[in-house]
């Protein structure tokens, strides 16, 4: 159940999120479920992979690289969610930093 509160959550996040940024649309709240969804499913199974394999720029980086990890997998979401588009890398960082901070608040104020 808690899951399910917590994609809806983030799903409304992302609705959020768009209707603020001029760079980011989503068309209605079945496609920003559909991104909750897919950003899920990128940041459990793909991110990973891609954290230890960019490791060394990482750790030059002190870690900002993952921004840019980040911005990378929404731009692939944005590819494979029909309804959802982002209007170019800067925007997908911007969505990114703007989704984590959101994402962060909400979660603190449901404990």
């Amino acid at each position: 159940m808690t899951i399910l509160i917590n994609w809806v959550i983030s799903a409304m996040v992302i609705f959020l999120v768009a209707y603020i940024l001029p760079g980011v649309s989503v068309e209605n709240f079945v496609s920003a479920l559909a991104v909750a969804l897919v950003l899920g499913i990128l940041n459990a199974f793909i991110k990973p992979v891609l954290l230890i394999l960019t490791l060394p720029i990482t750790i030059l980086t002190l870690g900002l690289f993952t921004l840019v990890l980040n911005a990378l997998l929404i731009l692939l979401a944005s590819a494979v969610v029909p309804g959802f588009s982002v209007n170019g890398f800067l925007w997908a960082l911007i969505f990114g930093i703007v989704l984590s901070i959101a994402n962060t608040f909400i979660h603190l104020l449901r404990r």
